[in-house]
């Protein structure tokens, strides 16, 4: 698996990860807990949060759904984040590096590594084995 430093441009991303979260936070109900933020490759810069309930969907996919319905299809990198986790960063659940793989398989993913620093991988190295849709 190829890891990659990085950049300022990644701590922006961050960042506009924890401010939707910031703003859209909502400490009672807990439906808005996690945000995130992905770059296309043209520099946009999209963010949403998750949205919880009993058929829930994850930030990851309310982020990149925003940025497609934007007209975005070429995306680069990706973070989701939480205030109170390592580094304010989380890592994509199951059913998210499945999506990402499918769309997207070499976008380039923010996640905390065996020690704790900041790295990037591609989508497709969270998910070893990935089901892949048949063409036939």
């Amino acid at each position: 698996m190829e890891r990659y430093e990085l950049s300022g441009g990644d701590r922006e991303l961050i960042g506009a990860a924890l401010k939707v979260l910031k703003e859209n936070f909502d400490d009672g109900v807990y439906n808005h807990t996690v945000g995130c933020a992905v770059r296309c490759k043209n520099g946009n810069i999209y963010s949403g949060v998750n949205c919880d309930g009993i058929h829930g969907s994850c930030a990851e996919y309310i982020t990149v759904g925003i940025a497609i319905s934007a007209g975005e299809r070429e995306f680069d990198t990706i973070v989701a984040v939480h205030e109170k986790h390592l580094n304010c960063v989380i890592p994509p659940c199951g059913n998210c590096r499945q999506m990402l793989f499918e769309y997207c398989p070499d976008i380039k993913v923010i996640v905390n590594d065996e020690s704790g620093k900041l790295i990037k991988v591609k989508a497709r190295d969270l998910l070893p084995f990935a089901w892949e849709p048949v063409i036939c």
